[in-house]
């Protein structure tokens, strides 16, 4: 019903400059963003997602799974990804107040469990460290991700970041 879509907007409206973003500008927002949803998907269909913090280098992605408290180290995202390694990461700017300032940027590529003696793995370990003060005291312990991006894309409600 049209009268009660028009009826429920909100009172701040997008501008009707919303646009899509093109991949650079997808990357760079992505990159510049502190957590993401890890979307994977497990071999029976069922989807599964989870916030991680991550490091873009070049055209690849990495998360690894660190030390807070998980229900058990056999994470479905690790297992989901065994079976069927394509996944989604998406990054977004919410603002409650000003629909204007709305955006969002994913990330779908093919991800791989590193092995724990793969130079690759030191080097996205080296890179999360980095960027994130928490890991300095306490460096993840568990498998390091790789998602090498296939496609990135995004959209935002208006043209300023």
């Amino acid at each position: 019903n049209a009268r009660w879509r028009d009826s429920k907007r909100p009172s701040t409206r997008c501008t009707g400059t919303e646009m899509k973003l093109d991949v650079d500008e997808a990357r760079r927002r992505f990159a510049n963003s502190r957590v993401a949803r890890l979307a994977s998907v497990s071999e029976t269909g069922r989807p599964h997602i989870v916030p991680v913090v991550f490091v873009v280098i070049d055209q690849k992605i990495y998360t690894a799974v660190d030390a807070k408290p998980k229900a058990t180290k056999a994470l479905r995202r690790l297992a989901n990804i065994r079976v069927n390694p394509l996944v989604s990461l998406l990054t977004e700017r919410y603002a409650d107040d000003d629909w204007d300032a709305l955006w969002w940027a994913r990330a779908d590529g093919a991800a791989r469990v590193l092995g724990p003696d793969e130079a690759e793995a030191d080097v996205a370990l080296e890179a999360l460290i980095g960027r994130y003060s928490q890991y300095r005291e306490r460096p993840p312990d568990g498998p390091v991700l790789a998602v090498a991006v296939q496609k990135w894309s995004g959209w935002s409600a208006s043209q300023s970041p």
